[in-house]
């Protein structure tokens, strides 16, 4: 005879608000408990555990190494009951919450065509249809799905989280650029001296630009002498036009300021760039309808993108 639960999804729901918020007060507020209460659901869900999940400092309570384990599980749980509840609103993807990650080169280039597609351009036929889209780099959106605050990612680059199914998508064509008058500066195809010599524009480290670009460039320069960092491949594009250096971006980011000709393509010595993007989710993560929806158009591959 199976042994009777003794956790409950309420109490779960507390666990995971304090986790996030980081003290009962904050939690209480949000699950429209008391505190009290959500002080007693906590130390409950501990006793029937056998084991602390945090770590009490002052008012402030910090994940340990069991809650940090437990937050995952707990979290596709409760991702799991609110698909049973969205069960009975409603049939059909738009009345369903889609928490999508994308990199920044994703979100901004091609997530929008990708939500363009899953609307059939109407907008107006899903008016209850509920999303968000959070933009970070490679390795902050593969984190948030496996902890299951996204729904689904879409990164630059491949990802080692063993938590994760890790898809393959579209390829990216990247391009070395500068402005006209830094590229009519330098000889027509720039040798490995030139590449050393170059200011670079890159990414910050945990990025798929920035990653793709110390695979091309770290070899032929061995490390960059002059750089400029920054947050994003838009701002880089920019500093590129203003011809404060050198850049390795994707052809779907520089694509309007090349067309323009505020920017131009420079020939090197590199090998022809390109990078696979993918979309990762959680091994353990169950497909609402409209996460199916957006899985069915993420493998029909470039041809919803336009």
């Amino acid at each position: 005879m199976p042994t009777p639960l003794r956790l409950s999804l309420r109490q779960l729901q507390n666990f995971e608000a304090v986790a996030r918020t980081g003290s009962t007060r904050a939690a209480s507020e949000e699950i429209a408990l008391s505190q009290s209460a959500t002080s007693g659901a906590l130390n409950e869900l501990e006793r029937l555990l056998g084991m602390q999940l945090f770590d009490r400092t002052g008012k402030r309570l910090l994940l340990n190494d069991n809650g940090r384990e437990l937050l995952p599980r707990a979290r596709a749980l409760l991702d799991a009951a609110r698909g049973l509840e969205d069960l009975g609103k409603a049939a059909g993807p738009q009345l369903q919450w889609l928490r999508i990650g994308a990199s920044t080169t994703v979100g901004t280039q091609l997530v929008p065509r990708l939500l363009a597609a899953f609307y059939g351009g109407e907008p107006r036929a899903a008016p209850h249809w509920r999303s968000k889209v959070a933009i970070a780099n490679t390795a902050e959106i593969c984190a948030g799905v496996a902890a299951f605050e996204l729904d689904i990612g879409l990164i630059e680059g491949p990802s080692h989280d063993p938590a994760l199914d890790v898809h393959p998508w579209v390829r990216d064509e990247m391009v070395v650029v500068a402005s006209p008058r830094l590229a009519d500066a330098g000889p027509a195809r720039l040798g490995p001296r030139e590449l050393r010599e170059a200011v670079w524009l890159l990414r910050e480290p945990g990025s798929g630009t920035r990653e793709v670009t110390d695979q091309v460039l770290l070899p032929h320069v061995r490390s960059y002498r002059r750089s400029i960092e920054l947050a994003s491949s838009e701002a880089i594009k920019k500093a590129a036009a203003l011809g404060l250096g050198h850049a390795v971006l994707s052809r779907w980011v520089a694509a309007d300021l090349l067309a323009s000709g505020e920017l131009r393509e420079v020939r090197t010595v590199l090998p022809p760039i390109s990078r696979q993007f993918y979309w990762v989710v959680h091994h353990e993560k169950g497909a609402s309808a409209a996460l199916q929806r957006c899985l069915d158009l993420l493998q029909a591959g470039a041809s919803v993108l336009g």
